[in-house]
């Protein structure tokens, strides 16, 4: 997995942060890393982005923020478990695992497409 992809795994993983922030934070430090995870999240995402074509970069990073938020909200947080929820996660990881392999960077450096 080059570097770029490894920013998208990343920002997907700060996403997680984020989005469970959003549901958990009380406090205002709390609230800080929360904000800043969304700042760090974006960054590595725009910043692959810039080299990956941009539709299947960003179906990777929801992918997995999808897809860690709510195995996270399970495992941590009281979120019912159902077996259609996870046959729906693993259609999802499926769906990106695809997407991932079919999709090249451009020789150039630069993105697919897009301005």
């Amino acid at each position: 997995m080059n570097r770029n992809w490894w920013m998208v795994f990343i920002a997907g993983l700060f996403e997680i942060a984020w989005v469970i922030g959003l549901k958990h934070s009380h406090h205002a430090l709390a609230w800080c890393g929360t904000a800043a995870a969304v700042l760090i999240s974006m960054d590595l995402l725009i910043r692959a982005s810039k080299r990956l074509p941009i539709g299947t970069a960003y179906a990777v990073f929801t992918g997995i923020g999808t897809t860690g938020t709510v195995v996270t909200e399970m495992l941590f947080f009281g979120e019912p478990f159902r077996i259609a929820k996870l046959l729906l996660i693993l259609l999802l990881i499926g769906g990106v695992i695809g997407l991932k392999m079919i999709t090249k960077p451009a020789k150039d450096g630069q993105g697919q497409g897009g301005v």
